[in-house]
């Protein structure tokens, strides 16, 4: 079956198809179940023209991975998967935030590279090697984002990245994958994103080199659950959350907010001094299950130039106390934290007895709030004003919830601001004392 008969058949009024399709063999019906072009919505077909960076900016469940997984089929196979790769496909970058997210979702997730793939055509997956090899010579090499200087020396002929708005190092990472597009005549990336507000994601968007794609997850509610669009749209619809992850809009700064982007991103540095104190703060939840609110955990240091610095978000979501317990006492190991600080109005005694039940010799300090959540913001916002609190990397869920704490009225998002709650205790913790005055150094 050819292309051009693969859209036609999609192109034609039902009756019309079912005649046609009255007439098939089976081996039109095989062709047919992987020939894209029939199954695909226009806005997930590779848009025309000389572009180097197809950009997708869509909601969740809009078939961004399917779009990617599609794309890199139909370069790699070409007109037969058994002919020999050509320097134009023969080496593929494969970029997710995480080792595990690339594999779970690009590589083997229901939409990915092994599920789309061709009979006969099915790239072998080695995990060990972080690599997948096409029955033709073409080679897909799998990155963290996490991991930017993975990045240096490899060189590529094409890219997918996967939720680069997700990524913690985005600008490095992009910087040291493009430097590596250098093989073939013609290199491309492609990205797949639910966008939020960042600078190198708004650079793509208008760059003369980019083809951008908007699309919502209501476009894919033909191939989605009933059950699942009824519950987004009621629980998101109309929501700063449901307009940026169902919607896919760019929101900027809510007016009045104690944290804004670019205050964030003037607090963005790719790395710190030496550090003087480090410490882990968590923020409980009042119960557990899939419908709680998450426990926030974020790591933060002291620089030796006496500037906070945030190292981590390691926020959980779902999880019982004694999972929780597990995350921050482990976040308190992998950094070498000095102390470990827990609000308790809602846990009490409970709060350091699972804490003690994980690990006895845990250096922890209850804290409790006395004012409400805005009060106990402000002092913490007004440092990064003065450029004396930094993010080392991006946080984009944390980041997120700082942009929705309006002064005066606390929080203007969705849900429970436990990742804030948690940078708001680390930083008081080390920056501020017990009534919110600075903290100097002693000269």
């Amino acid at each position: 079956m050819t292309g051009s008969l693969a859209e036609e058949l999609a192109r034609l009024p039902d009756a019309e198809r079912r005649a046609v399709f009255a007439a098939f063999a089976q081996a039109d019906w095989d062709a047919l179940l992987y020939d894209w072009r029939f199954w695909a919505r226009p806005s997930q077909m590779a848009p025309a023209g000389d572009w180097f960076c197809w950009l997708i900016l869509a909601g969740r469940g809009f078939g961004k991975t399917r779009s990617g997984a599609e794309w890199l089929r139909g370069l790699v196979e070409g007109g037969s998967p058994l002919r020999s790769a050509s320097a134009a496909v023969e080496r593929i970058a494969l970029v997710a935030e995480t080792w595990s997210d690339a594999r779970d979702v690009m590589v083997e997730g229901e939409s990915g590279l092994l599920a789309t793939a061709r009979p006969g055509a099915r790239p072998k997956f080695e995990p060990s090697k972080r690599r997948l090899t096409w029955p033709n010579g073409a080679v897909a090499q799998i990155y963290s984002a996490d991991e930017p200087d993975q990045l240096r020396g490899p060189q590529h002929s094409l890219a997918w990245c996967d939720e680069l708005a997700k990524w913690r190092h985005a600008d490095l990472a992009w910087a040291n994958l493009l430097m590596g597009l250098r093989l073939g005549v013609r290199p491309r990336v492609m990205v797949t994103t639910t966008p939020r507000p960042m600078p190198l994601l708004k650079n793509l968007m208008t760059a003369s080199s980019s083809v951008v794609t908007r699309g919502a997850t209501r476009d894919n509610a033909a191939n989605l659950p009933p059950s699942f669009m009824v519950e987004m749209t009621a629980r998101y619809g109309g929501t700063r959350l449901g307009r940026q992850e169902l919607e896919a809009e760019i929101l900027e700064d809510v007016p009045g907010a104690l944290w804004t982007r670019g205050m964030i991103e003037t607090a963005r540095v790719a790395e710190g001094p030496g550090f003087a104190r480090i410490v882990v703060a968590v923020d409980p939840p009042v119960t557990s299950g899939e419908r709680a609110d998450a426990c926030g955990i974020v790591v933060a240091a002291k620089g030796e130039d006496g500037r906070a610095y945030v190292l981590a978000d390691l926020t959980v979501k779902g999880a019982t106390p004694l999972e929780w317990a597990r995350a921050a006492v482990a976040a308190y190991a992998d950094y070498g934290a000095d102390r470990l600080v827990a609000e308790v109005n809602n846990g009490g005694e409970l709060v350091a007895a699972v804490l003690r039940q994980v690990d006895p010799t845990v250096s922890y300090r209850a804290v409790r709030a006395s004012r409400g959540k805005a009060a106990r913001a402000e002092p913490v916002a007004a440092l990064y004003e003065q450029g004396r609190v930094h993010h080392m990397g991006s946080f984009p869920a944390l980041e997120d919830q700082m942009c929705c704490f309006v002064a005066g009225e606390a929080w203007a998002g969705e849900g429970s601001p436990d990742r804030v709650d948690a940078l708001v205790w680390a930083v008081t913790d080390l920056m501020l004392g017990p009534g919110g005055m600075p903290r100097f150094r002693s000269l």
